[in-house]
């Protein structure tokens, strides 16, 4: 039970291991193929993060295809092989309970692309050289 003054200090230490842990043995399973599905065959996913709940019993995999085609049909193949997977996981990572597994598409790739283009933006750079002829 987390104490009082820690409301807003994010997920535990342990939280974070797990989800790491699980990470890694889905992307080994994705990796080696181990999961017989023609649409994961085809493309290579990453799983850049997974978000564990409080109780370790769901685990929210962030994945997104490689050249970011594709999601949609990833995301349902994953969806149809989720048992499969969580009885993988859960021979490699040892918890109590094997977690449910929710698979969404991972947006920090487009929220990196957006703030590239903000700061190649014609504004930025103008700003930036009115910045520097400020600090003359």
């Amino acid at each position: 039970m987390p104490r009082p003054d820690q409301k807003n200090a994010g997920p535990s230490q342990r939280l974070l291991r797990v989800g790491e842990l699980v990470r890694h043995a889905a992307a080994d399973f994705l990796a080696r193929g181990e999961i017989e599905d023609p649409a994961l065959a085809k493309q290579v996913v990453t799983i850049p993060s997974v978000k564990m709940s409080p109780d370790l019993k769901l685990a929210t995999i962030s994945v997104m295809p490689l050249g970011g085609k594709n999601v949609e049909k990833i995301i349902a193949a994953l969806d149809r092989n989720k048992k499969v997977l969580r009885t993988l996981i859960a021979h490699r990572v040892n918890l109590k309970y094997a977690p449910d597994l929710r698979f969404v598409v991972d947006e920090s790739f487009a929220a990196q692309a957006r703030i590239d283009a903000l700061l190649k933006s014609p504004q930025v750079a103008r700003d930036l050289e009115n910045g520097d002829e400020d600090l003359k």
